[in-house]
């Protein structure tokens, strides 16, 4: 018989202050029969590295007293169970984001700052085929006005193409998240500030149990059916780490997915995984709680998912320094740090599919992450059938700048630095980069401008190279 708990957490997106903490990530148990908030201490906080605070009714023994007040008597616990409720017969649908209120994030790039920032403020922009192609592969959007502005939206499609969820996160100029939401909730409280009614399918979309109830990516499964699978946890490191190490056309390329959050890798989720081999990447944790959380369910899941094999990789456990684990870093923080001209080169050796075995953990002896990372994916050759699973209409916002002719400025350079005895020391550049190796750091430059006809974007490249010169002249004087 399907039964639930009487107390559970409080459905939606709303958030608490945290006891522990003190952030607005607390989700609150509820009792279903009341409709009230159990005392403030019962919930869970959303911030499972950081503070991970969690304090459950059944197990500290107010359900339990709670149950024996309602019956008159102290009967014994231990012979008892919990008053239960029984669901519902007639669950309800669930109930996607139409079609047509997704699309209206479909633009406005030239403000969404996480775009933004990897077109120019990353240390190594990427190129503008590229993110358009990681926009239009994963139906990147933009959140275009309201206290919103300029936040970046991550849809979760299933493979049916449904839209079950779309995460906002605003960014600064250097990526590092700053706020995050969901566009039913911006919507919700745009209405309700402004008195008035919510659409109908807000309404509806409200009642399911679960928001974020599949893979960010997931589409793509249907479309890349034969690729392996890389699951992160959040969908901006499945972005960094397709424009690193590749798209999934290449079927010996990773498919790049993620889960949402720490908690999010469950067995729903997963099913949409079944028959494929997926290599898992948690992020960093002071006690390793994320790792040992992640290769536990691994070990689950494996068990109830027939021909389904996960790889739980231990890089970052092994490598990372302690200070990156006490701020809970991932594989993301890493990646953007390095030229991921050096990764898309990177010629990878073919090794067997792995033989169906219980869940691997990935060890890599090499002590220099930047090598390390570009050894952990494993090849699978297979042809790569063309199906199209959702195709949105893409913006024509991120608009491709006409070539600038630098030729002058780059000979200028290229014969100034070949006059000079290159510094051994570290260069500080100005007050956020210092260049550790100089010839190094000219080539790469040179190379990238070069490669790359002088597009606007690349600027950067140059005035770097022009600023570098200007540091070394004073130093000479």
């Amino acid at each position: 018989m399907d039964t639930e708990h009487r107390y559970t957490f409080e459905k939606g997106s709303k958030k608490h202050r945290c006891p522990e903490c003190t952030k607005n990530r607390f989700v609150k148990y509820i009792d279903t029969e009341t409709g009230e908030y159990l005392p403030e201490q019962y919930g869970r906080c959303d911030r499972e590295s950081k503070c991970g605070y969690f304090l459950n009714p059944y197990k500290d023994g107010y359900a339990k007293a709670i149950w024996e007040q309602e019956q008159g008597n102290k009967t014994d616990w231990r012979t008892q169970t919990p008053k239960r409720i029984k669901k519902s017969a007639n669950k309800p649908k669930r109930v996607f984001i139409p079609v047509e209120v997704f699309k209206r994030t479909r633009a406005g790039y030239e403000q969404n700052t996480f775009i933004q920032n990897l077109l120019t403020r990353v240390v190594f922009p990427f190129e503008v085929q590229d993110i358009e192609k990681i926009i239009s592969l994963y139906h990147l959007g933009t959140v275009q006005n309201g206290y919103r502005t300029g936040a970046n939206t991550f849809p979760f499609i299933d493979v049916q193409g449904n839209v079950r969820a779309v995460q906002v996160k605003q960014f600064d100029e250097q990526n590092h998240t700053t706020g995050t939401d969901f566009l039913h909730s911006i919507i919700e409280k745009h209405h309700t500030r402004n008195n008035k009614p919510l659409p109908e399918w807000l309404e509806a979309y409200n009642k399911n149990e679960t928001k974020v109830s599949c893979l960010f990516g997931e589409h793509l499964l249907s479309k890349y059916p034969n690729n392996p699978v890389a699951l992160v946890e959040a969908p901006k490191t499945a972005i960094y780490g397709t424009l690193y190490f590749g798209f999934p056309e290449q079927p010996t390329n990773l498919l790049w997915l993620a889960v949402y959050n720490l908690s999010s890798l469950n067995l729903n989720k997963c099913q949409a995984l079944k028959g494929r081999n997926v290599y898992l990447f948690p992020d960093l944790s002071k006690d390793g709680k994320a790792f040992k959380l992640w290769s536990n369910k691994a070990v689950q899941i494996q068990k109830r998912l027939q021909g389904t094999y996960f790889h739980v990789s231990d890089l970052l456990e092994k490598l990372a320094p302690q200070q990156d684990k006490e701020q809970c870093k991932d594989i993301a923080d890493y990646l953007i740090k390095q030229d991921w001209r050096l990764f898309r080169k990177q010629e990878l050796n073919e090794i067997r599919q792995p033989e169906p075995e219980p869940v691997e953990t990935l060890t890599r002896e090499k002590s220099e992450k930047s090598e390390a990372l570009k050894n952990t994916f494993f090849l699978l050759p297979e042809p790569l059938p063309k199906v199209e699973v959702f195709k949105p209409e893409f913006s024509k916002s991120i608009k491709r700048e006409k070539p600038q002719n630098w030729s002058n400025e780059i000979a200028e350079l290229e014969n100034y630095f070949s006059g000079i005895e290159m510094p051994t020391q570290p260069i500080k550049l100005n007050k956020c980069s210092t260049i550790i190796n100089c010839p190094l750091f000219i080539e790469s430059h040179f190379t990238a401008l070069k490669a790359n006809k002088c597009k606007r974007v690349f600027s950067l490249y140059l005035n770097r190279l022009q600023n570098l010169r200007q540091v070394i002249s004073l130093n000479l004087n």
